[in-house]
């Protein structure tokens, strides 16, 4: 049996490419098959590096067109899950995960559940790198972190939402280098990796409704960073995951009752 086939007995009827969504829960049918195929490699127990099968085997393996398949690798590769290589197909990204880890098949699942506890993680992580980062930052540090919170600015006061992206992306990451702890680094990275795929296949990017208080609390937090106020800087930070994952709750609520 060829490795990358899958049991059609472990999938429901309300998982499949036809399925009719429940109301109020609607999602494209490329986003449901982003989710499978990365199922699909989990369960075939490939390894990055792997080759993966074409569009069209997996088109026919899961029951759907190459069209929805093809729009599905797109937004894999985008999370870094897929590795396309012109003339050669598909690959399993090549990539160590958190902390250096194989992390076979990981993937965040976009529910409540794992929505929340992945904010509860990057609360603590992101609260003591930036209580860190406001002993230890150098002014180098110190204008990268400044200059990830005014490209964050530009996209929203620009209504730019992907230079918004890029801007809180720089911000926080900056934020974890400037604690010196590559461990921190390495689980911030991965932290927002995950929450970018929440966002991407689960929420569909529509998550970004509190974005006007996200560029003041990340000049709260750059502010206590720049004058050594470790605890102010760790509260600013907490504050800020707080109110991101409020976001997350309205939009959840709103998909879910209208």
């Amino acid at each position: 049996m060829d490795r990358m086939t899958m049991d059609s007995a472990t999938r429901t009827p309300a998982e499949g490419p036809g399925a009719t969504p429940a109301r109020g829960t609607y999602r494209p049918g490329y986003e449901l098959m982003a989710e499978q195929i990365l199922e699909l490699i989990a369960q075939s127990q490939l390894r990055p590096g792997d080759r993966m099968p074409t569009e069209n085997a997996i088109a026919a393996q899961l029951g759907t067109s190459r069209t929805v398949v093809r729009e599905a690798i797109k937004i894999l590769s985008a999370l870094g899950r897929v590795r396309p290589q012109k003339g050669r197909g598909l690959y399993v990204a090549d990539d160590d995960g958190m902390l250096g880890m194989r992390w076979d098949g990981f993937f965040l699942r976009t529910d409540l559940d794992h929505v929340y506890m992945l904010f509860e993680f990057r609360r603590v992580q992101e609260s003591e790198a930036s209580r860190l980062a406001a002993s230890r930052a150098t002014p180098l540090e110190l204008r990268a972190i400044e200059a990830g919170a005014q490209v964050c600015r530009e996209g929203h006061v620009t209504g730019q939402p992907a230079l918004f992206r890029r801007g809180d992306d720089e911000f926080h990451l900056s934020i974890a280098s400037a604690s010196h702890n590559p461990f921190l680094v390495a689980a911030v990275r991965e932290a927002r990796r995950l929450l970018m795929q929440s966002a991407t296949i689960g929420l569909h990017g529509t998550v970004g409704g509190h974005a006007a208080e996200a560029v003041e609390e990340h000049a709260a937090i750059y502010s206590a960073v720049r004058d050594g106020d470790a605890d102010g800087a760790a509260r600013a930070a907490a504050v800020h995951l707080d109110n991101t994952l409020q976001d997350y709750r309205r939009e959840i609520q709103r998909r879910l009752f209208g």
